[in-house]
């Protein structure tokens, strides 16, 4: 008898007349509003403007959305291609369905769009948004609780999520949360980024390589825990090890970045009226604000010059003709007379 577990919702979807309102939709619009609201308040505090996170959004989510269907698909195409089943179903995303790293590779594209328009560097725009994603990440796996999906091994944990629904082979009964387990790494993710980037101040695309590192170590042991089907290689999932190359290639990128290009790159983000806003972030604000203070010290220090040289020109002229009307002494005196 199970004393308690987490309950799965009767159905994933409802109605507002005949419109219909599907839980792993709604995690998905919600997951993008967080990240993209967190990303904006990041990037205002390094000196960018306001509106610039979502408009490059506007290019990267799409794209992501496209990447992450197009990952599963592949990578599950017996789901949709095989005999008896209905390739129309391969456009259903609302049923589920993205895979994160093609969602995030095809999503990088289009954001590298969208900061080519905008004249921006994409590394900077990518660590301004990286903690945003985890959390979105975190949001979004909720959606997979909606549709009974993605979970693990049986369990009669305290935890364990109660799977109701028979349907695609699923077997009634207490499961390992996944989705929880995951949601949970996401946000520990997210917090880890942001305190990593205040205190070491990330920059050059390394804030979001950390976030790509430790979501992977993460993605590693909980994928190894799902029973849905999938694909192996040498016996382990193929989820698994493509978060292990991830993994590799994410750190081999932070190293070389912090040995080829350290600190922090400016943002230069002009709008339509060609000024950049200041920065609210305290760190950045100083270094702004210090170099502000020299260009400032170095005209007052020129004006302070002129206004020494005018001062002494008005001051010189009265005495030059004080000494010229003079009367002269000793022997040019004489001979001036004479």
């Amino acid at each position: 008898m199970d004393l308690a577990y987490i309950p799965s919702p009767s159905r994933g979807v409802l109605y507002l007349g005949s419109i219909p309102l599907r839980g792993y939709a709604f995690c998905i619009i919600i997951g993008v509003f967080v990240a993209v609201l967190i990303g904006n308040r990041r990037w205002i505090a390094r000196g960018g403007r306001a509106g610039t996170v979502a408009d490059i959004a506007v290019w990267a989510v799409p794209f992501g959305l496209v990447g992450g269907r197009l990952y599963h698909v592949i990578t599950d195409y017996e789901l949709y291609f095989t005999e008896g089943k209905d390739w129309v179903n391969a456009f259903k995303i609302w049923e589920g369905g993205l895979g994160i790293w093609g969602a995030i590779a095809f999503g990088a594209l289009g954001a590298w769009i969208g900061c080519r328009r905008r004249g921006i560097p994409l590394p900077a725009w990518a660590d301004t948004v990286a903690p945003g994603i985890a959390f979105a990440q975190a949001i979004g796996r909720w959606g997979n609780w909606f549709n009974q999906e993605l979970y693990g091994k049986p369990t009669d944990l305290p935890w364990a999520v109660k799977i109701t629904s028979d349907s695609g082979g699923r077997i009634p009964g207490t499961y390992h949360p996944t989705f929880l387990y995951e949601f949970l790494w996401c946000i520990g993710v997210g917090l880890l980024v942001i305190w990593a980037d205040r205190r070491f101040r990330l920059g050059h695309g390394r804030a979001f390589a950390l976030y790509v590192a430790a979501y992977c170590a993460g993605r590693g042991w909980i994928e190894y825990m799902r029973v849905d089907s999938a694909h192996h290689i040498f016996g382990v999932r193929l989820n698994v090890w493509t978060a292990i190359v991830v993994f590799v290639a994410a750190v081999a990128y932070f190293v070389l970045s912090a040995r080829l290009r350290p600190g922090r790159e400016t943002i230069h983000d002009k709008g339509g009226d060609g000024e950049t806003p200041e920065p609210r972030d305290a760190e950045d604000a100083k270094t702004l604000k210090d170099g502000g203070d020299a260009k400032d010290a170095e005209g007052e220090g020129a004006k302070a010059d002129k206004d020494g040289d005018e001062a002494a020109g008005e001051a010189g002229e009265p005495g030059d003709t004080a000494a010229e009307d003079a009367e002269p002494s000793g022997p040019t005196a004489s001979l001036k007379k004479s």
